[in-house]
């Protein structure tokens, strides 16, 4: 499996919570998620540092 970056909508809540709302994917189509089944901390190898990673369900 290749790692592939996409563009990403999400959404910042109040309470300060980022939630992903939908994304590019390379060809210029977008998917709507449907769910966020897991987040967690991790290093970020391309830029450097330490950001949040998002398994999301998309299309069932």
């Amino acid at each position: 499996m290749n790692k592939v970056y996409v563009d990403v909508v999400a959404e910042f809540r109040k309470d300060g919570q980022l939630v992903p709302i939908f994304f590019t994917w390379e060809d210029g189509r977008k998917y709507s998620i449907d769910r966020i089944l897991k987040i967690e901390r991790c290093a970020s190898r391309k830029a450097g540092g330490v950001g949040m990673m998002y398994t999301c369900m998309i299309q069932g």
